[in-house]
């Protein structure tokens, strides 16, 4: 690490076979008021236990020492994560050398005889690796929290799922059972009971009780449907019945699945993003027909669904409101997958999920 703009002096290794030069280079710093140390190696093996054993600021080296150059020096330091600022101090280095060692990634050089560069060259130097680091580490910190974020959709769709699950399995139990005992109470009452007026109650009472019976299968089928279990083709066959029938809007499945027993988590990761493009397209698309591809072909699965609505502008993709699309994604990213939408005004919208498949899943498919 680069110092802050204190006091604290500089940590530098001066690779020069020239104690003239070396004390140069010390007096020039020095008279220049830039904090610093210098320590003097002349051997490849003493510049590679140096760097090795302390953590410099800034690497000064000659150009052409005795059987090597500083580009083997420019080798053992460039390895390292956030190498220090390797600046050339050399007597004799042709236009080209110079080129290359700056396209390489040295940071700059300096001519012996210009000497008086040296501290603007070094501190100029430093500022820019201080700055680099900054933006590192910044870049760091941005990739965990993107991976503690992404961990974190991953668990809250686990306990979403988790969630739905038991509440189908509550709704089935404590409401379907309580609900289907009403119902046998009011057809005996329909049929030991005198009183027409009580008798159209019970009636009544019966087609209600239809009905919420009716709604809490619905209800039970969109938390945990339970055709999953036959597989994702019959869930997005199940899923596409049941559109048409809410929409109108006719819909069609092309199935080319190879595999038949895909993971559960994936199954319902791409059930999940059918479901929702549906969604989507009885509330936004205005679609006619609306498409949709199941294959697991090149070791891939794959789930397009594809409409021919309204569309949607590259600035709709994008507005901060479209919860579902950011939803889908980071869906996808819990199962390794990605999800692409393209669309364009007038002309639909289609929505691409694809889920790389594990070896196991490849396996399986071999041996069917």
């Amino acid at each position: 690490m680069v110092p802050a703009e204190t006091e604290l002096p500089l940590r530098i290794l001066h690779l020069e076979d020239s104690l003239a030069d070396h004390r140069l280079a010390t007096l020039t710093l020095r008279q220049s008021g830039l904090p610093a140390t210098l320590e003097q190696v002349d051997t490849l093996s003493a510049f590679s236990a140096a760097v090795a054993d302390t953590v410099f600021d800034v690497i000064l080296a000659d150009f052409q020492l005795a059987g090597f150059t500083a580009f083997d020096a420019w080798q053992i330091i460039s390895a390292a994560p956030l190498a220090p600022p390797f600046i050339l101090l050399s007597g004799a280095i042709g236009e080209a050398a110079a080129v290359d060692a700056i396209r390489l990634g040295m940071a700059d050089y300096v001519l012996k005889d210009q000497m008086f560069r040296l501290p603007h060259v070094i501190s100029r130097a430093c500022e820019v690796h201080r700055t680099r680091a900054q933006s590192a580490h910044v870049a760091l910190e941005l990739a965990r929290s993107q991976q503690a974020l992404a961990l974190l959709a991953g668990h809250l769709q686990d306990s979403i799922e988790k969630e739905r699950a038991s509440i189908a399995r509550e709704i089935h139990d404590d409401i379907g059972s309580a609900l289907t005992a009403i119902r046998f109470d009011l057809a005996w009452i329909e049929r030991h009971c005198t009183q027409s007026d009580m008798v159209r109650h019970a009636q009544a009472a019966t087609k209600m009780l239809q009905h919420a019976l009716g709604a809490s299968q619905r209800i039970m089928k969109d938390l945990r449907p339970p055709v999953l279990d036959q597989g994702l083709a019959s869930a997005v066959q199940w899923l596409v019945k049941d559109f048409e029938q809410r929409t109108g809007v006719k819909a069609s499945v092309h199935t080319n699945l190879r595999i038949a027993d895909l993971p559960a988590q994936l199954q319902l990761v791409a059930y999940r993003t059918t479901q929702e493009a549906l969604t989507n397209i009885s509330k936004h698309a205005a679609a006619a027909t609306v498409r949709i591809e199941l294959s697991d072909g090149e070791g891939v699965l794959t789930v397009e669904v594809s409409d021919d609505g309204r569309g949607m502008s590259e600035g709709a993709l994008g507005k901060h409101q479209s919860f579902g699309l950011a939803g889908l994604k980071e869906r996808a990213k819990t199962v390794g997958g990605w999800l692409d939408i393209s669309s364009r005004v007038g002309q639909g919208t289609s929505v691409i999920l694809s889920v790389p498949l594990a070896p196991s899943a490849l396996v399986g498919d071999a041996s069917s």
